[in-house]
């Protein structure tokens, strides 16, 4: 295995971890000798992938948490810690991209994708980051989003709380140096379960110099080498995993 990618003895904990993109970074990392907590709001989901992860030979722990809510972040925490002991990677990839005229956009609506996208992994990565801090080093990645770059309409909320992801990133990555590294990850279109409500079903060209979306496996070498001492010298950075969609 090659030292840079080797997670051996390490813990990673992703949110959203039981499909799409989080399920491919939690695989990746098991693969590569991390052990790892599965977080999504369904526990039997995680369950599902943390049994998958038991059969690589890694630990895993599956936990059911809203992570739009501060309480259920302490509790995600507080279960991780009592398992493992340790946090080394930490990803926030949980999210919710509901599309929707920005006039027919409810305070619930806008509270959950606000709560969802920016609040509960502020609480995350702040909590976290600190533990990361006083053990010494860690890593924390912060999915984004192209739409926190690109204005869209129709995805107000959605685009407003990830450009705040992306400038919580910079400033965790101040506050924590110069031993916990705090980076975004931005992926642009893929082909998860998202692409169902898509016209196309994902599957047609789109305008990007890549020319289609990508599969889910393909994030992987960025949320990889921002996990590992591979990007020892990257905090801070926002790395788009796009296809050249700006």
């Amino acid at each position: 295995m090659d030292p840079l990618f080797d997670f051996t003895g390490k813990v990673a904990l992703v949110t959203g971890g039981s499909r799409g993109l989080g399920y491919q970074m939690v695989k990746a990392f098991a693969e590569r000798g991390a052990d790892v907590i599965v977080a999504s709001r369904k526990l039997e989901n995680c369950e599902t992938v943390a049994d998958e992860m038991r059969a690589l030979g890694r630990k895993a722990l599956a936990v059911s948490a809203h992570v739009g809510r501060w309480d259920e972040c302490d509790r995600l925490i507080e279960e991780a810690y009592a398992a493992f002991g340790r946090v080394d990677i930490l990803v926030n990839n949980a999210g919710m991209s509901p599309a929707m005229p920005s006039h027919e956009v409810t305070e619930k609506l806008f509270d959950s994708v606000v709560n969802l996208n920016f609040k509960g992994p502020f609480r995350l990565a702040s909590q976290v980051a600190k533990r990361m801090y006083d053990a010494g080093s860690g890593s924390i990645i912060n999915v984004s989003s192209s739409g926190s770059m690109m204005p869209l309409p129709n995805t107000v909320p959605y685009g407003s709380s990830k450009a705040a992801l992306n400038a919580m990133s910079k400033s965790l990555a101040w506050e924590y140096a110069p031993h916990v590294r705090v980076n975004t990850l931005s992926p642009g279109a893929f082909r998860t379960d998202i692409v169902q409500a898509w016209p196309d079903k994902g599957q047609g060209p789109i305008p990007i110099p890549r020319g289609h979306a990508a599969e889910p496996e393909e994030i992987l070498t960025a949320a990889l080498f921002l996990a590992s001492p591979a990007s020892i010298n990257v905090t801070g950075s926002l790395v788009r995993c796009d296809g050249g969609q700006h």
